[in-house]
């Protein structure tokens, strides 16, 4: 497989009115520089030669070009998301040419991309139509509902992460399906289609920025890289 027939797409639309700061946490600063450079670097690292596409949110496209020039940093073709995470992925899917073999999908706010773990997930497709990262569960799990709540064997649970890896035509097929709220990751739009996906290790370093002190973590997990 060539690496240029690889396509990225980050995903980084979000708002970010979860996190409580100024701006959305992709554009916060970490070690000196915005997370989504730190992300969009260590994807270069970890695939070269493959192609980025980088899924905004239309009313900072500008204030990224303006960062990319205060912090020289090139950026990969930008998309422009929509109002939810599938049509900011889908908005991506639909402009990433026919010769593309393998899409990726990962989220913006997961700055620390491990090449060990983006290559078995690449390897894995050679037996399923995807493949994805995931981790154990460490806390205790319970399940709830109107009743109340029991508890779950966690040994029958995995934490998913991304990047989530896809053979290109099944991942355009998928989402060439309409919007359904069980639609909360690239894997559940491909299961739509019957579509299973291995499952590799994921990494635990691969934290997702949701908090503002998930930023000081991230730093001291990269002093450690």
């Amino acid at each position: 497989m060539k690496a240029q027939h690889i396509y990225n797409i980050i995903v980084a639309a979000g708002s970010g009115s979860r996190f409580g700061a100024e701006l959305p946490k992709q554009y916060c600063l970490m070690n000196g520089r915005p997370v989504l450079m730190h992300t969009i670097e260590n994807m270069r690292v970890a695939l070269p030669d493959s192609q980025i596409v980088l899924v905004l949110n239309k009313d900072f496209v500008d204030y990224w070009a303006e960062l990319c020039e205060q912090y020289s940093f090139v950026s990969p073709r930008v998309v422009v998301g929509g109002d939810s995470r599938w049509q900011s992925v889908k908005n991506a899917v639909d402009t990433i040419p026919r010769e593309a073999e393998v899409i990726t999908v990962h989220d913006g706010a997961r700055p620390i991309v491990d090449r060990m773990m983006v290559e078995r997930l690449i390897a894995a497709l050679d037996g399923a139509p995807g493949a994805i990262p995931v981790v154990s569960v460490t806390d205790s799990l319970r399940r709830v509902n109107e009743q109340g709540s029991a508890p779950v064997d966690r040994s029958q649970y995995k934490a998913v992460q991304t990047p989530q890896a896809f053979h290109a035509d099944k991942l355009v097929e998928a989402y060439s399906l309409p919007f359904n709220p069980t639609f909360t990751d690239d894997a559940s739009v491909m299961a739509a289609l019957g579509n299973d996906v291995a499952l590799v290790e994921g990494d635990t370093y691969n934290i997702k920025i949701t908090n503002p002190l998930d930023i000081e973590i991230a730093q001291l997990y990269l002093r450690q890289r």
